[in-house]
């Protein structure tokens, strides 16, 4: 995989280490926040990550308004960043394209499909 490095933005340690631990194995590097705020902070100090990967329901500031946070800054207008959601309700992809999104994937997660998103999304 060509991917750089992706950054997780979540707020379960569980699930960080889960992914962080998938994509280490696949030879990809990632970081970690445990929160949207922590998050922010790390993209804006860095122009490493090649994508993304946003839990939606955090406690500190949900993943709609971090993609939007994120999304104003120009630096991050092409930046991929894919949803990673327990909620899958109709409709809850659209919103989470809507809010920003490049992708979407519900937990619990299809590691396969996973890394076929982020091979797609930074192309």
């Amino acid at each position: 995989m060509t991917t750089k490095n992706v950054l997780i933005i979540d707020d379960d340690s569980r699930n960080i280490f889960a992914l962080s631990l998938y994509l280490k194995a696949r030879g990809v590097a990632s970081m970690s926040a445990l929160g949207a705020k922590e998050g922010i902070e790390i993209l804006n100090m860095s122009d490493d990550f090649s994508v993304v990967l946003m839990d939606m329901m955090m406690p500190d500031m949900d993943g709609y308004e971090a993609i939007k946070k994120i999304r104003e800054n120009p630096r991050f207008s092409a930046l991929p960043i894919i949803a990673v959601t327990a909620q899958a309700m109709t409709g809850d992809k659209e919103k989470c394209i809507a809010a920003g999104a490049s992708g979407y994937i519900s937990k619990p997660i299809n590691m396969d499909k996973l890394i076929s998103m982020i091979q797609e999304v930074t192309k």
